[in-house]
């Protein structure tokens, strides 16, 4: 990493630790009717994090959905916390960058929300992020039981966010 780099993400850290936010807590989701999450906003640490690590909203790169389950296929992810590893930059964030969150398997498509990014040789900081993949393919396979979801592919778009819808 640039040390230009490792001092900026350092002191994001440094920011973040100040304001007590390092910690990020998914907290309480209301879900829909089909068991999918509803709106949630984003913090304003994870905001104030953001803007200085030039994370805008719609930024994105490419994630390997599991890291326990790299280029895998199908992959089955379960409801509750995911670990999941960036596999481009993202921002001043690098690749190998884990991203913490949450998966819901309720309704016809998993839903991840991410809330935290750990990168290699840093702290964690607060993040809002979810992952996305167009025509349908973050959809479940129909033999996917209850707090499950068994996707065709380990990889997926990840984009920055400034509030869950």
């Amino acid at each position: 990493m640039p040390m230009t780099q490792a001092l900026f993400i350092g002191s994001v850290v440094l920011f973040g630790a100040a304001s007590g936010c390092v910690a990020t807590n998914v907290g309480v989701v209301a879900l829909r009717p089909d068991g999918t999450p509803g709106p949630q906003e984003c913090p304003e640490e994870a905001k104030k994090a953001m803007r200085y690590m030039k994370l805008r909203v719609g930024n994105g790169a490419w994630v390997e959905l599991d890291a326990n389950q790299i280029k895998s296929k199908p992959i089955t992810l379960y409801d509750g916390p995911i670990e999941s590893m960036l596999q481009g930059q993202l921002g001043t964030l690098e690749s190998t960058t884990r991203l913490y969150g949450q998966v819901w398997t309720g309704g016809p498509q998993v839903v991840i929300r991410y809330y935290e990014a750990h990168p290699p040789d840093s702290e964690k900081v607060p993040i809002c992020a979810v992952a996305r993949l167009s025509e349908n393919q973050l959809r479940k396979r129909p033999e996917s039981l209850p707090g499950t979801a068994i996707l065709d592919f380990s990889v997926a778009g990840v984009d920055i966010v400034d509030s869950f819808r």
